[in-house]
């Protein structure tokens, strides 16, 4: 079982690292289990959109780079929502 082209434990890994680096990007202040969960929903949600346009990506770079710009729209959005 994959997800985008990468393993679920490696999935794991890169979402967690993705939602890590979004949280220091975003100056945010969470925890390791919302960083895994911000850089694989992120990550899901994204792809979802990208191929919505017609564009697909494979491999653990772009699982990273789509993690971690899903996780910074993600805490964006859940910062716009909490005013």
């Amino acid at each position: 079982m994959s997800v985008n082209g990468v393993g679920i434990l490696a999935a794991i890994i890169i979402g967690g690292l993705a939602g890590w680096l979004a949280e220091k990007f975003m100056s945010s202040n969470m925890g390791l289990f919302m960083n895994i969960l911000l850089g694989i929903i992120g990550a899901v949600v994204l792809n979802f959109v990208l191929a919505a346009f017609g564009m697909t990506f494979a491999g653990w770079v772009a699982y990273l780079v789509i993690g971690f710009i899903g996780a910074c729209l993600l805490i964006a959005v859940g910062r716009m929502v909490k005013r």
